[in-house]
């Protein structure tokens, strides 16, 4: 049995291969039983997200490259194009890997909470899509476990720092008062919330969302004191944004070219800050050629995201600690399931004399036989059969001089001298 791991992050790929490889929600229950089909992977599940995507298996043979060319076939890319800046773990080192990963402690923001409840999706979409068993199942209840361990009692998430906020940090870098901005945010999932919060917070002048889903604007608008829109009137109100924060699940650009260039015309070439926080892309590359606008994507919130880390990284070194305990608890039980079938058979064995023992003594209480006697005759059997078959073992075992054998039975049976 073998645990494997595949995949590529903010630190081996840049985006434009990360967002090749992304894996949307509404394809992801198919490509997972799609994986778990193929021969040899026994469990699968995927983890997707702007900063990286993980393929995780379990498997009876290590089967990397089957695993690489089902990528390439699923996504339709050249293996010779991602296979450049893949990873690979495997048993412990993959244990090791999702527990950091699940803290934080692999992200692009150090410690940043999000993480954790995309691998509780990636672990929900995989158990729906029935692709979980026993191995994989079990190392992501094991892996929220430490996460949450790491969480309570370390101060890796005490500082406000995500990407979201590495947005809103860049923004104040730019504007002197954003209380006199304006900002549309694209999209309503978690990261444009936690942008409209931290734009909130620090007295942003207005909000505008925007979402394919007129409804779910709306609702995230009015928590804000903003105004929603639909996608379709966005390029109406571009043109009032000073900001613009993208992150959305769209294949295809939201944002193109010819619509910013018109929306600075209007402006009369007022700047613009945009930030793409989506993979794949909502906003055209070629948009940062334009004069007065300032793109960034999440490659480049690097240089913000530096800032407010220094608790982080004195809470990290104690969730290294944390994450070698809860390491070892995992590989324990691990090694444990080794012994589950000879646990089986024995229980299984002795429920046979149980029930052969039982049936005797019933048919001699029916036959008059006292109940006393009956039981008396019960406990006699059940002594002899269930330690004849290791009396025997241990007899020869002594016979042949096989120390060990007979020391085992001692621990085994939690035994006692008796001289």
């Amino acid at each position: 049995m073998t645990l494997l791991a595949v995949g590529i992050n903010y630190n081996t790929a840049p985006v434009s291969i990360r967002e090749r490889l992304a894996f949307p929600a509404d394809i992801l229950e198919s490509s997972l039983q799609d994986l778990w089909r193929l021969n040899g992977i026994s469990e699968a599940a995927i983890l997707s997200t702007c900063n990286r995507t993980e393929f995780y298996c379990e498997s009876p043979i290590e089967n990397k490259q089957i695993l690489i060319d089902w990528v390439a076939d699923n996504r339709n890319i050249q293996s010779a194009d991602f296979a450049p800046y893949l990873y690979t773990h495997q048993d412990s080192q993959l244990i090791r890997h999702m527990f950091r990963v699940a803290c934080g402690l692999d992200s692009m923001v150090l410690g940043e909470p999000q993480i954790l409840g995309q691998m509780k999706t990636a672990y929900q979409a995989a158990s729906e899509a029935g692709t979980l068993g026993k191995y994989l199942g079990k190392l992501f209840q094991y892996t929220f476990s430490a996460a949450k361990k790491v969480r309570t009692d370390t101060a890796i998430g005490s500082s406000p720092v995500s990407i979201a906020f590495a947005a809103v940090q860049l923004a104040q870098q730019i504007f002197d008062k954003l209380s006199e901005q304006t900002a549309i945010l694209i999209g309503a999932g978690e990261t444009i919330e936690l942008t409209a919060r931290h734009l909130s917070q620090q007295g942003i002048g207005r909000i505008i969302i925007a979402n394919r889903t007129f409804d779910k604007a709306h609702a995230l608008a009015s928590r804000f004191n903003g105004y929603a829109i639909s996608l379709t009137e966005l390029p109406t109100h571009l043109a009032e944004a000073d900001i613009v924060v993208s992150s959305t699940a769209s294949q295809l650009p939201i944002l193109g070219k010819g619509s910013v260039e018109s929306a600075i015309k209007k402006r009369k070439h007022k700047p613009m800050f945009m930030v793409d926080l989506a993979v794949p892309r909502d906003i055209e590359a070629e948009v940062e050629q334009l004069k007065d606008v300032y793109l960034y994507t999440v490659d480049d919130l690097q240089n913000t995201i530096d800032q407010n880390m220094d608790n982080r990284r004195r809470a990290a070194l104690q969730a290294e600690e944390i994450i070698d305990t809860e390491v070892e608890h995992f590989l324990y039980w691990l090694r444990a399931q080794g012994a589950q079938n000879t646990i089986r058979d024995y229980r299984v064995q002795a429920e046979s004399i149980r029930d052969e023992a039982l049936t005797k003594t019933l048919k001699m209480l029916n036959n008059g036989l006292s109940a006393e006697e009956a039981l008396n005759r019960l406990a006699h059997s059940l002594t002899n059969k269930l330690i004849h078959t290791p009396s025997t073992q241990i007899r020869e075992a002594g016979a042949n001089e096989r120390h060990d054998l007979i020391a085992a039975a001692r621990e085994i049976f939690k035994l006692s001298s008796t001289q």
